[in-house]
């Protein structure tokens, strides 16, 4: 830990108190309030990752080239425009200033993971990141029991939305004040730089192939990763309760954030085989228990469970994906390696929200089917793909 490793992760943790809580009443101010479709949800998501994948890759090549940190600074500004949906009184509006807050969104994610690399120590990576996720996601727990409280209150949707600028702007304020530093500054004492280059390459792997084939792993990951807005209508509408349907997205994260921290900073297992059983085969479990539950009709109490089982190989993604990519092809740049990796990932949920919302028409459990299957595979293939890497 360090003052710049703080900094950032608590500039994630005041970004999600202020963007999740969008998350969480979005689809519910989209479809029930301002009558939109459930498919026109699943496009509006789509578009918001399509484009993403984009800005994410330019962010994390701009990161290389010019100051990471004021790149992160740009992209997080942006993410107010989300707030602004408290403004929108027609769903194309509400969906264009979502969007565009999310593209913010996504090119700051690349920079920001390459600064957190650049604080840390390598053999720190894993902690790191768990913390990051842990504030990350906690922020957005937070988020999410703040919004029922208000709710519950009777507190307008709209005006729900509008305060969230505020912790939004307390997150580009910590990133302002946060060091731009680059790689190399917080060794180990006492450890020279080419031997520490050196072990890590010999634990690690740099192989083109293998780090293409966890990016075309993690691309496809993303095609089964959809917006948890759609298991919120699905509990939402199952229990006639919205709040019902807003508290699953708070079992959802709290239970993300604790396994991020515990994965990153308790677990020395192999980090591929983590990745692949604990996170991308978990959370098709998670999904089908969903398609299960909906099909069976087994109650409240059985999506719940297949949410928190989502929530906990979410925890693990977050975690052990960027501590891989920070480890491998060195002749890549950090922030081109972790555009790669949030641009592939968005890439695969613009097709993946866009399937959902069209299998959901349809019927649910057709939709959770889909997606827990292409999340087997995408576990399946990062095992293959990473066989050789030794951490």
């Amino acid at each position: 830990m360090n003052r710049d490793i703080l900094l950032i992760s608590l500039s994630a943790f005041f970004a999600d108190l202020g963007y999740q809580a969008i998350q969480a009443i979005f689809p519910i101010y989209l479809v029930i309030t301002l009558g939109a479709t459930p498919l026109l949800f699943g496009i509006a998501n789509a578009f918001a990752f399509g484009g993403g994948a984009l800005l994410a890759y330019i962010g994390g090549v701009l990161s290389d080239k010019y100051s990471r940190k004021w790149i992160a600074v740009l992209g997080s500004a942006f993410i107010l425009l989300m707030s602004a949906v408290g403004l929108a009184i027609s769903p194309v509006l509400a969906i264009a200033l979502f969007v565009g807050g999310w593209w913010g969104r996504n090119f700051r994610v690349p920079p920001r993971r390459a600064m957190l690399t650049d604080a840390s120590r390598k053999k720190d990576l894993g902690r790191v990141f768990g913390f990051l996720h842990a504030l990350d996601i906690g922020g957005g727990m937070i988020a999410v029991i703040i919004l029922i409280l208000l709710l519950a209150s009777n507190v307008n949707q709209r005006s729900i939305i509008l305060i969230t600028a505020i912790p939004i702007v307390i997150s580009v304020f910590l990133l302002v004040v946060t060091r731009d530093i680059r790689e190399g500054r917080y060794k180990a004492k006492g450890q020279n730089k080419s031997n520490a280059a050196s072990k890590i390459n010999k634990s690690a792997f740099n192989d083109k192939s293998a780090f293409n084939g966890i990016i075309f792993a993690t691309a496809l990951y993303g095609f089964s990763y959809y917006s948890l807005g759609f298991p919120i209508l699905t509990i939402a509408k199952a229990s006639s309760s919205s709040l019902l349907g807003i508290g699953s997205y708070g079992v959802y994260l709290g239970v993300s954030a604790i396994t991020g921290y515990y994965i990153g900073s308790r677990v020395r297992l192999n980090k591929i085989r983590v990745l692949g059983y604990m996170g991308y085969m978990l959370s098709g479990v998670g999904t089908a228990v969903l398609a299960l539950s909906y099909g069976l009709n087994y109650g409240t109490g059985a999506l719940y469970l297949g949410v928190a089982l989502m929530g906990f190989g979410l925890g693990v993604v977050e975690t052990m994906e960027p501590t891989i990519i920070s480890l491998v092809r060195k002749e890549v740049k950090i922030g081109r390696r972790m555009g790669a990796l949030q641009g592939s990932r968005s890439l695969g949920i613009f097709f993946g929200n866009l399937i959902m919302g069209i299998l959901y028409v349809s019927s649910p459990s057709y939709s959770y089917t889909y997606a827990a299957i292409v999340s087997v595979i995408a576990g399946v293939l990062v095992l293959y793909y990473g066989m050789n890497f030794k951490q």
